[in-house]
């Protein structure tokens, strides 16, 4: 494992349940900020040897645990372990290599741990010697057993050991921290944020050369998955309207009625694409929409696309979800059944985007942004900036 230059001590190590490569989650994009206060190591999700060839790609992945600088303050850490990771006893043994990967990390770093924070299911607390323990919840686990593919009992198991091993916990919705508060700590509210610095120049970034629908356009970026209430794409589609999709799709999320959509001649669905190039697609639409299906783990979210909405600019119309409630604002409109989300989507198309209208979008995601997330959680962890701000570069 190759060694990275700087000064790490202070570092906060984030284990994180989604891969640095993947979509910039909740965990990633705090990185990216946190990394302005005080170092910061992003541990990734735990690869075996094969999973590139599991991921349709062409060469097998590392066989040993690999440390990477991404910039001055900022290191990325992927933990390589034997095929099986998820099966009962072979997690055992998954566990103590990456935990045994975060001590050796550590000491190749000559570093104190100020936090260690915990994003994801696993515990690794206590690995890397830190000087506290938090959990950072993003999710509800056990509601998201189908599509974690982990059982109920396993996940309610490691709830209650990480709420009994954390000395804080930060959770990023009220229904999270009502389910945690009943676990037993008294959690510490950190809604999500967007990338405002980023997203906010969106109309002078690159048209998108794969997309040649009329305007105005309904667009949706994220994940097209069994979180996404199907009726009320099909009845947006129904109108006629330009609708673009952005992101990767889950296979089994309803193939025929989606081949059935992206068919229709006025939707466009390009894939995922890399978040670098998400202003390009928000340039070109009018209205973003947020249509979550109404459910227990929906309901505990705090989706990302929302705010990335706002802060390009646009037009937002989402589900009534506890986290748009929470946000408590009239720029974004609310509807749930099909009828009415559809009037609430051809109304906002007809809405003339003024430079008023824009700034106050715009003004309201900049106090949403992930620096301001951030420097929350900086003082949380109770340190002191470290670094220059790093947003100047993120925008770029």
């Amino acid at each position: 494992m190759a060694a990275v230059a700087g000064d790490w001590d202070g570092v906060i190590v984030i284990c994180a349940g989604t891969d640095w490569d993947g979509v910039p989650c909740s965990e990633h994009q705090l990185a990216e900020r946190l990394a302005a206060h005080a170092p910061v190591l992003y541990v990734d999700p735990p690869v075996t040897p094969l999973s590139r060839w599991r991921r349709g790609e062409l060469r097998r992945g590392p066989t040993q645990s690999r440390l990477q600088l991404v910039r001055e303050g900022l290191a990325r850490l992927t933990p390589v372990v034997p095929p099986g990771l998820h099966r009962i006893g072979l997690d055992v043994v998954s566990n103590r290599l990456v935990r045994r990967a975060l001590r050796r990390t550590v000491v190749g770093l000559g570093a104190r741990v100020r936090a260690a924070v915990m994003a994801s299911q696993n515990d690794y607390f206590g690995a890397c010697h830190e000087q506290l323990r938090v959990v950072y919840v993003t999710d509800d686990w056990e509601a998201g057993s189908s599509l974690m593919g982990v059982g109920v009992r396993r996940l309610r198991r490691n709830e209650r050991r990480l709420a009994s091993h954390g000395q804080i916990v930060v959770t990023v919705s009220e229904p999270l921290s009502e389910k945690w508060r009943a676990l037993g700590p008294e959690p510490v509210l950190l809604p999500n944020g967007c990338a405002a610095e980023f997203l906010g120049n969106s109309d002078e970034a690159p048209l998108p050369d794969d997309v040649v629908l009329p305007g105005p356009i309904v667009g949706f970026v994220g994940h097209l998955s069994d979180r996404i209430d199907m009726r009320l794409l099909e009845a947006v589609a129904g109108t006629g309207r330009s609708m673009l999709l952005v992101g990767p799709r889950q296979p089994m999320f309803e193939p025929q009625r989606f081949d059935r959509l992206v068919g229709r001649p006025n939707v466009t669905w390009v894939g995922p694409k890399p978040f670098d190039q998400l202003r390009s697609y928000l340039r070109i639409i009018d209205v973003g929409i947020t249509p979550y299906a109404d459910s227990a783990f929906n309901r505990a979210s705090f989706p990302l696309k929302t705010l990335d909405y706002l802060a390009a600019g646009r037009a937002v119309v989402s589900t009534d979800l506890p986290s748009v409630r929470w946000l408590g604002t009239d720029l974004i409109t609310v509807a749930d059944r099909p009828a009415d989300f559809v009037r609430a989507v051809v109304r906002s198309l007809t809405e003339q985007r003024t430079q008023e209208l824009v700034a106050r979008r715009l003004t309201l995601a900049g106090q949403h942004s992930w620096t301001s997330r951030a420097a929350e959680f900086a003082r949380i962890l109770e340190i002191s900036s470290q670094l220059g701000q790093v947003d100047t570069a993120l925008a770029r």
